[in-house]
């Protein structure tokens, strides 16, 4: 989720670790026919697929799969497919995943069939559900009768994180959807806090794999809180899944101007001569949010802006910006060329980074008034950053030298987030030094928008040099066209077997080397962030310090939305 999203429900249960975890599963799944973990673990015979059962190619094999085909591949083998929502009473479920799974069956997306059940400890029906949801499922008029086919394929099952029994009788519930059909495919989406990550994985495995078809796990972040913590959680999960059943799902890479950056860098000759050390000053990345903790502050505080934001959206962003071209369009090569960038970037040091806590506005209205401090779910004193400024550096011949800025930050002046490549300067100034900096800016949100930054005549009989841009700004030349939500992408992709949108595990284990000394110096330090008004542009030393590293800003020009 996004920053400061809530992590479903946080009852706490029995603590187990992932060794105990491990061995529990070796006992138990030993013989069950149908679950395949690792390669080498099984026991007895290669079970073969029934004849239904759906063969799409594996995340080595393809990219993103289409919709239609899925669909029409599944008609044919009249296979079933269960989407399972683990988590089913908490914030996650009722504000993001039940809202997505709606408009993907408004939008006729699932396969024929498809099945939903939700799982929790709460004691709850499909309309205490329905009830939950209704303030953040989208119904337009007209939509009643949809909305009640909706629900008609929705189901519920009470049952514990911990306790093998309860998943056994999930399993009887979901073998129920799975008569009459050749096949049984199943989506386990864990909406959960990651302290029933171990054991709720453990007894899927143990217990609610499917027999006939393929399993699936979406893993929702945090992914661990560093290094350490993030290996024993994939280690855990490696040994009781393959790779191609994990999906550890970054809601930015299924964002519309995320993914067009493949398509951008590599599929026009106008960026590849130009898109490296020798052209380009300084990449920007960047994410604002207008608001505050707003009463969440005790999730955020656990882990902080860096690990919530910087750590994951933005890096996976900028491997996407700085990686080398892919074989192909497949989501191994994908993956491997933005693993191979990452390995370029040394741990990031403390003297990389601007540090900021926001303070309340005394001119402000309302939560603009409070401080981070001033939650009453944020510990008291607390030193958690609510801003961050790091500068990156990628040690290969395409970008030695050039500083990547990654910044983000709460109760900030604008709610945005975009990717600003600054080119330098032309070299040979004719103009008087009137000339900027030609930029590349690649609106991600709101309002998705990509337009490049030139220097043209102005209008008229003056010959002096005018700012102006390229502008293709979606809303404006692709108005009648819906886009997805992030999420509905990547469930279709999930479905699909397609990889390339989520996060390998040696991806992430790269992406905590970067940040694990820097989050530990800054909790063993107890380092003290830079205070920021609520609602400014966050700490002046964050200007400074991009200034520093070359940044250059233009005081003369701000884009403007075309109508």
């Amino acid at each position: 989720m996004g920053s400061g999203c809530a992590k479903g429900e946080r009852e706490q249960p029995e603590r187990h670790t992932y060794t105990e975890l491990s061995q529990q599963h070796t006992s138990a799944s030993e013989g069950t026919s149908g679950q395949s973990g690792s390669e080498g673990r099984s026991s007895g015979p290669e079970r073969k697929p029934a004849s239904g059962v759906l063969s799409v190619p594996t995340a080595s094999q393809q990219g993103t799969v289409a919709v239609s085909e899925v669909q029409a591949v599944m008609a044919e083998s009249n296979p079933s497919t269960v989407i399972i929502v683990l988590g089913a009473s908490g914030d996650l479920a009722k504000k993001k995943i039940y809202p997505t799974l709606w408009m993907v069956f408004k939008n006729d997306r699932f396969p024929p069939g498809t099945r939903i059940v939700g799982y929790a400890r709460s004691p709850l029906t499909v309309n205490d559900i329905k009830t939950k949801c209704k303030p953040f499922i989208k119904v337009k008029e007209g939509d009643a009768a949809k909305v009640d086919q909706f629900w008609a394929i929705n189901s519920y099952v009470k049952g514990s994180y911990t306790e093998k029994e309860a998943f056994e009788n999930l399993n009887k519930e979901l073998l129920k959807i799975e008569r009459g059909h050749e096949a049984g495919n199943r989506l386990f989406y864990l909406a959960l806090p990651p302290s029933v990550f171990a054991p709720v994985t453990t007894h899927i495995k143990g217990a609610a794999m499917s027999p006939t078809g393929w399993s699936r796990i979406i893993v929702e972040k945090p992914f661990g809180k560093d290094s350490d913590s993030s290996a024993e959680l994939s280690q855990h999960l490696s040994g009781l899944f393959k790779e191609e059943e994990i999906y550890r799902i970054d809601h930015y890479l299924g964002k519309e101007m995320v993914q067009n950056l493949m398509v951008l860098r590599f599929a026009n000759s106008t960026f590849q001569p130009v898109w490296n050390r020798n052209n380009i000053a300084n990449v920007t990345i960047t994410f604002k949010e207008p608001f505050g903790t707003q009463g969440r502050g005790g999730y955020f505080d656990e882990f902080g802006i860096i690990r919530d934001v910087m750590q994951n959206h933005l890096l996976q962003v900028m491997s996407l910006v700085a990686m080398e071209k892919p074989a192909t369009e497949r989501a191994e090569d994908i993956r491997d060329e933005k693993v191979k960038v990452l390995r370029c970037i040394h741990p990031i040091k403390l003297g990389e980074v601007v540090l900021g806590q926001y303070v309340g506005n005394p001119d402000g209205e309302g939560d603009a008034k409070l401080s981070y401090l001033d939650d009453k779910t944020v510990p008291v004193g607390s030193r958690t950053p609510t801003y961050a400024m790091a500068a990156m550096h990628i040690r290969n011949e395409r970008w030695d030298g050039v500083p990547f800025i990654l910044k983000c930050g709460k109760a900030l002046n604008e709610r945005k987030a975009e990717v600003r490549v600054q080119f330098r300067d032309v070299p040979g100034d004719i103009f008087g030094g009137k000339c900027r900096r030609n930029e590349l800016v690649i609106r991600l949100q709101p309002n998705e928008a990509m337009y490049l930054k030139v220097m043209t005549k102005t209008p008229g009989m003056s010959f002096e040099p005018v700012e102006s841009e390229l502008d293709l700004t979606y809303k404006a030349r692709y108005g009648d066209i819906a886009l997805p939500d992030a999420y509905e992408r990547l469930i279709l992709d999930t479905l699909s077997g397609s990889q390339a949108h989520f996060v390998r595990s040696d991806e992430l284990a790269e992406a905590w080397r970067i940040f694990t000394p820097l989050l530990h110096v800054i909790e063993k330090e107890n380092i003290v962030p830079i205070k920021y008004t609520y609602g400014s542009r966050g700490p002046k030393e964050a200007d400074e310090m991009a200034k520093s590293l070359g940044f250059v800003f233009s005081p003369t020009y701000k884009w403007k939305e075309p109508k």
